[in-house]
């Protein structure tokens, strides 16, 4: 497990187009974080790093929104309105949390972990903790081959 201490959300999004940059089709990012960590700011950066020109918004809404426009497709969910396996399947994201056609990034993946497991996903596991105003703690680990 590996830890960084973002010390403004520019150093978070710096972090989130590293990982975009790296980041090969059919991987899944998970995040956790309470409301205002840097989960959706950590994946403007993934989209950057990706080549992404459309604007990234929080998918709260409408639950996932679609991004074309970089190296490959890139899927942003938040599953903070559902509650249950059964609710996240039968919204249709389960294809996107097990076998994305490009990258899936996860708001509130725990949602979805507490009855899964992600064996045969390549997956990245990553936690946002706030320390202060501007201070975020992100660790992270890598699942799956």
């Amino acid at each position: 497990m590996a830890t960084h201490i973002s010390h403004s959300a520019a150093e978070t999004e710096a972090l989130g187009a590293q990982w975009g940059r790296e980041a090969s089709a059919g991987l899944v990012i998970g995040l956790s974080g309470d409301l205002g960590a840097g989960k959706t700011q950590l994946t403007k950066g993934i989209a950057r790093g990706l080549g992404v020109t459309e604007r990234i918004l929080s998918p709260t809404f409408a639950l996932v929104n679609e991004y074309r426009s970089g190296r490959f497709a890139m899927f942003h969910l938040d599953l903070y309105r559902l509650d249950t396996r059964e609710q996240v399947i039968g919204a249709g994201l389960e294809p996107y949390l097990t076998k994305p056609k490009g990258i899936a990034v996860v708001e509130w993946i725990e949602r979805w972990l507490e009855t899964n497991n992600v064996a045969g996903v390549r997956y990245r596991r990553v936690k946002i903790k706030q320390l202060s105003e501007t201070e975020r703690e992100i660790t992270y680990e890598d699942f799956g081959g």
